[in-house]
């Protein structure tokens, strides 16, 4: 770099190509590609640091210091970063303007050390007149906003570290709990439950066609001047919630064909009233999700990702924000574009203004709009975006001009119709009876010309009145009533949550910050404790036993107060109106108004596994949730102390659909197994199909003993009873898993056989001797020689492939770039966070993981390899490194060297005087804490 030239530093390639257009020759653009340090991994902790930061790289009893890595991925980054910075007159930090932006910053900041003056540049889009006034307008770091992320960074690690654990060993292995995803989970479940719980009612009604000439559907409102029932006039059990006239079928049937004998009603009542409609505010981080999601059918991660990359590309301002502000020059730019597509009429003769009810001081300070002070049209930029980029850029431009539009207005007209039915209905029924219809003719449009926003489903939307254009009638006018029909209706349950309506009541509970929405659904999703049924978040009841554990034995933690009164503290703290360590510590270790962290999970106390996955559906079955998934267990009242029998319960089948009736057809369905195929035709054994516990298979029976006949009477008599043998020697019948091709109802007797010969030599490698097999494993068709195997592409090929083919896959190398299944089977991300090592997606031995070169994840089953973005292959890695490593047998020796690592709090006394010392200091500590990681890891480097 020439000298003299000013760095910049933004933390993305993208952003770095597009700022550098923008500056002249005296500046240099680099990018730090995201985070450059991280809590370090056990690994990385000298020995001499290990008992005060072992276990979650945070010294817990010392001011909750975190011990801090640069990563191995981004040793090269920061060394050009550093060279860069020695032939640099200024270094102007350019991250974005949130907590992580700014935490990136000090990162920086701290790990480079720079000797020239320092200056902290922000910007909420990337044009040529915000970067250049960006320039001029520079500011210093704030600390608080270091200290709100490094606060969060610490709690989501104590948070996550100590619950987990306790998910593992009493529901499932690899779970993981969150503050905001596990408060997310709950909603989901108990939306659920709610759904579970509620009992419908049954409620009639009538329609029919009146008309003046122009027919017109209207709708059976009273009966003899009560007002009839509608779906919200009932409870969740079932139950009115007010006096209302209930038809039965009958009953509105015969009220339908009186009206149609009555074949006229008179208008008794025209009602119109006026109304306008203003214009929503545009978009937030949230409801940006929120929009896509209903009207592009984007996840609220895909939304995310699509926005960074237009805001990176320089097309729209900052997408991480909570603030629905325009700028001066944005509402004039909106003004402008309404006028020239609408009319000079389209704009309220003052500009809008929105405030933000956000109080958080993390985010940017103005909305999501179009960048620039003159806005492109989407047709215009259509050439320079991919499709999703322009579906959410459109939708972005469309809000915005629609913000500043003028009210909409309109008038709703309502006819209510007489019909007098005594002289067709018995004496006693009803005779009179009133029909209403409803209508709304815009007079003005105003923003609806530009934009509507979309709307999630709500209970009760089938009895919301039709929008129809009615024809000019008066109070008087007879009209002709025909076509009446009785429609009967049923109450429904709330509808289940979709990604934007949870969105919705995460924002309304003030639970997580809007930025973080998308990756908590998508853990949620990830870790299965929700499926997507369309739309729909659809809870696994795996998610019922994780949120039971949490409701009866960490409740504080899940309550949605206390999780977003968490929100609150840390945008104090954000603010400078609070103390991290003070906060972390009353939150860890307790105080009068709140129980610790610690004591919590200190305390547990015994938690009865079996219990917490079970759900009792019927007297006789219990839903259960076990290692391999959720069944029920059906209990012989007759014989109750005795193991209940086994029903599977289908993947597919939601938690509200298992109702005690579907239970009992689940339960008095036919088995599909034992079904038999036919006799082996080499030793005459019966061929039968079953589905079992683990999934359907085939097996060959074992013939019963002959019969012991007394050769004097010819009559059949006990065998004599033989010694018992030992259940593993004891004789087993062969058996044969299905291919996930197969199906229980299909199999054939010729399939069978092919199974049970399995696995099947396929030859000898001519080099080794070795003998190579095809057989079929939990993860997949695959071959074997010795102890070598590779996978195959499918599972006939267990049938099919030959010895020559076999012998050109072992030929090729087993991983990496000549690998025969290389180009399907591998992806590659970014450097790992904790251990700065590329993140692989392999396909091996027992199917495909995620691997960073020393931790290996196995790709959960029903999850696609494809599917596995960075951010899923980071969390799984540190779920991973969090389980740690297996026991070793004879490690019960460990507590004997205990007495000697008591020195280490001799040590801590004045570690905590550090603490309480200024920033300056305590970044220095920081500081050659790092170094002593690096100097650990290049010893280890070279010992290997």
């Amino acid at each position: 770099m020439a000298e003299g030239k000013k760095l910049v530093i933004v933390e993305s390639p993208t952003k770095m190509r597009s700022i550098q257009g923008y500056l002249g020759d005296g500046y240099e653009v680099l990018s730090s590609v995201g985070h450059i340090r991280d809590l370090a991994d056990k690994k990385d902790i000298p020995a001499a640091d290990k008992q005060a930061y072992g276990k979650y790289s945070i010294d817990v009893d010392n001011g909750f210091d975190p011990y801090y890595v640069v990563s191995d991925r981004k040793t090269k980054t920061v060394a050009e970063l550093k060279r860069a910075l020695k032939s640099a007159d200024e270094l102007l930090l350019a991250t974005d303007e949130d907590r992580e932006g700014e935490a990136i910053a000090w990162h920086l900041l701290e790990t480079l050390k720079p000797r020239v003056p320092v200056k902290r540049m922000v910007f909420h889009e990337i044009t040529k007149d915000a970067i250049q006034a960006a320039i001029g307008n520079t500011r210093e770091l704030d600390l608080a906003l270091v200290d709100a992320q490094e606060t969060r960074r610490i709690l989501d690690r104590l948070y996550g570290w100590d619950v987990s654990p306790v998910l593992w060993y009493k529901v499932k292995t690899g779970l993981s709990a969150g503050r905001v995803q596990s408060a997310a989970t709950r909603m989901i479940v108990e939306r659920e439950r709610e759904r579970m719980a509620f009992v419908n009612a049954e409620y009639w009604d009538v329609d029919a066609s009146a008309s003046s000439g122009t027919a017109f559907r209207v709708r059976l409102v009273r009966v003899d001047g009560g007002q009839l029932a509608r779906g919200t006039d009932f409870d969740d059990s079932g139950k009115l919630k007010k006096a209302v006239v209930v038809l039965s079928e009958k009953d509105a049937t015969s009220l339908a064909h009186a009206v149609d004998a009555a074949g006229a009603g008179t208008v008794t009542k025209v009602e119109a009233k006026p109304g306008t409609r203003s214009p929503y505010a545009p978009f937030t981080t949230s409801t940006l999700q929120q929009e896509a999601g209903r009207k592009l059918s984007m996840s609220a991660k895909q939304a995310m990702s699509v926005a960074q990359r237009l805001y990176e590309k320089g097309f729209i301002t900052y997408m991480r924000t909570d603030s629905v502000a325009l700028s001066t020059q944005a509402v004039q730019a909106a003004r402008s574009q309404a006028v020239a597509l609408y009319g000079d009429n389209a704009v309220p003769l003052k500009p809008r203004v929105y405030k933000s009810k956000s109080k958080n001081a993390q985010e940017a300070h103005e909305a999501i709009r179009p960048s620039g002070d003159n806005f492109r049209k989407p047709s215009s930029v259509s050439g320079e975006l991919d499709r999703e980029e322009l579906r959410v850029y459109d939708l972005i431009w469309k809000r915005t001009v629609a913000s500043q539009m003028a009210d909409a207005k309109y008038e709703t007209t309502t006819v209510t119709i007489g019909v007098d039915t005594s002289a067709e209905l018995s004496t006693g029924t009803a005779k009179n009876v009133e029909f209403t219809a409803s209508g709304t003719v815009y007079t003005f449009k105003g923003f609806l010309e530009a934009y509507e926003e979309g709307k999630d489903e709500k209970r009760g939307d089938t009895d919301a009145d039709s929008n129809q254009s009615l024809p000019a009638v008066a109070v008087g006018d007879e009209l002709a009533m025909s076509d009446a029909e009785a429609k009967g209706h049923k109450t429904t349950p709330k509808p289940r949550f979709t990604e934007a309506s949870l969105v919705k009541a995460l924002e309304e509970h003030g639970i997580g910050r809007p930025s973080t929405f998308a990756s908590i659904i998508g853990t949620v999703i990830d870790r299965g404790y929700a499926t997507k049924r369309g739309q729909a978040l659809v809870p696994t009841w795996m998610a019922f036993s994780v949120v039971r554990l949490l409701e009866e034995h960490f409740a504080e933690l899940i309550d949605y107060d206390f999780t977003a009164a968490l929100e609150d503290d840390l945008d104090a703290i954000a603010r400078g109106e609070q103390k991290r360590v003070e906060w972390l510590k009353s939150f860890y270790f307790g105080s009068d108004a709140h129980v610790g962290l610690r004591q919590v999970v200190d305390n547990l106390g015994e938690i009865d596994a079996r219990a917490l996955n079970s759900t009792r559906i019927t007297d006789t079955a219990t839903l259960r949730f076990g290692k391999y998934g959720p069944y029920l267990e059906v209990i012989d009242p007759a014989k109750p102390d005795e193991r209940g029998r086994i029903v599977n319960v289908p993947e597919d089948l939601a938690p509200d659909e298992l109702t005690a009736e579907k239970a009992q057809e689940l339960i008095d369905a036919p088995v599909a197994g034992d079904r038999v195929l036919g006799e082996n035709p080499e030793n005459g054994r019966v061929i039968v199909v079953k589905d079992g516990r683990y999934g359907p298979y085939v097996q060959e029976n074992l013939p019963e003993e002959a019969p012991v006949v007394d050769e004097k009477t010819g009559e059949v008599v006990d065998a004599p009873k033989k010694k018992k043998t030992a259940k593993k020697d004891a004789p087993k019948p062969r058996t044969g898993s299905l291919f996930r091709s197969m199906s229980v109802d299909t199999v054939d007797l010729e399939t069978a056989l092919k199974l049970l010969s399995l696995p099947r030599v396929v030859g000898t490698d001519p080099e080794s001797g070795d003998e190579i097999t095809a057989q079929n494993g939990r993860y997949g068709p695959y071959l074997k020689k010795g102890t070598d195997s590779r996978s195959l592409e499918s599972e006939q090929q267990i049938f099919d492939v030959t010895l020559d083919e076999a012998l050109a896959i072992y030929a090729q190398p087993k991983y990496g770039a000549g690998s025969r299944r290389a180009a399907s089977a591998l992806a590659e991300f970014e450097a790992d966070p904790v251990s700065g090592k590329a993140i692989r997606v392999r396909d091996g031995r027992f199917g495909p993981y995620v691997t960073d070169g020393e931790t290996n994840v196995t790709i959960p089953r029903g999850q696609k390899p494809e599917d596995i973005t960075f951010e899923i292959a980071v969390q799984m890695l540190a779920d991973k490194r969090a389980k740690g490593p297996a026991p070793k047998r004879g490690a019960k020796k460990a507590p004997a060297k205990k007495p000697a690592a008591k020195k280490a709090p001799a040590k801590k006394a004045a570690t905590k005087k550090t603490a309480t010392k200024t920033d300056a200091e305590k970044a220095a500590a920081r500081s050659a804490a790092a170094k002593k990681a690096a100097a650990t890891r290049a010893a280890n480097k070279a010992k290997a």
